[in-house]
C-alpha cells in the first residue's frame, strides 16, 4: 500500500470517526425508543469505503472518544465493533452495498445486542434478560444502515468514495487502493 493511500485512508478515518462523535449525541424519538442511527451510518459508509479494519478501528475509536466525553456508553463497544466488523467482512467479500447493511445490523443488532448482556450484568451490574438489547440495538442499526445505502447509492458520493476516482490536475486517478 501507497503512502498517500494509507494517509488517505486515515483521512477518511479521522472524518467519519468526527461525524460520529459531533453527530452521535443526536436522536430521533420513534415510540418509546430513541433511535441513535449515525454510528451505523459510519459504519457501513466505512466498511465499504474503508474495509474491515478500517471500520472497526473507527468504531472503536469513536466509542472510546464518547465514553471519555461522557457522551456513550460501555455496551456502545460490542454492538459498534462488531457490526462495523461484520460489514466490512461481507463488503469485503461479496462488493455489494446491500450486503454491508445487512452485515451490520446482524453483527450490531444481533452479535453485538448478544455481547452486551455480560458488560451490562458484570461491569454496570445491571440485571437484564439476554436479549434486552436485541430490539433497540436492531432499531438504531437498521435506520443508519439503511441511510448508509442510499447515501453511498448517490452517484457523485459513489465516484469519490466507492470508486475512488479524484481529480488531479485535470486527470482521473485512482488513489486509494481498492478494498
Amino acid at each position: 500500500m501507497k503512502e498517500k493511500s494509507k494517509a488517505q485512508k486515515m483521512a477518511l478515518s479521522g472524518v467519519l470517526i468526527g461525524i460520529s462523535v459531533i453527530f452521535g449525541t443526536f436522536s430521533i424519538p420513534i415510540g418509546a425508543a430513541k433511535i441513535s442511527p449515525i454510528q451505523h451510518f459510519v459504519n457501513v459508509v466505512g466498511a465499504i469505503t474503508l474495509g474491515p479494519v478500517y471500520a472497526l478501528m473507527n468504531a472503536f475509536v469513536t466509542s472510546l472518544i464518547r465514553n471519555f466525553m461522557g457522551t456513550g456508553s460501555l455496551l456502545a463497544f460490542p454492538g459498534s465493533m462488531v457490526g462495523a466488523l461484520l460489514a466490512g467482512i461481507l463488503y469485503k467479500k461479496f462488493r455489494k452495498p446491500g450486503i454491508a447493511v445487512i452485515g451490520e445490523i446482524i453483527g450490531t443488532g444481533i452479535l453485538g445486542a448478544l455481547l452486551a448482556y455480560p458488560i451490562a450484568t458484570m461491569v454496570l451490574g445491571k440485571q437484564v434478560a439476554v436479549f434486552v438489547y436485541v430490539v433497540p440495538f436492531i432499531s438504531s442499526c437498521s435506520v443508519g444502515a439503511i441511510i448508509a445505502y442510499f447515501f453511498i447509492k448517490v452517484p457523485v458520493i459513489k465516484k469519490i468514495l466507492v470508486d475512488n476516482e479524484f481529480q488531479v490536475k485535470g486527470e482521473a486517478t485512482n488513489n486509494i487502493d481498492k478494498i
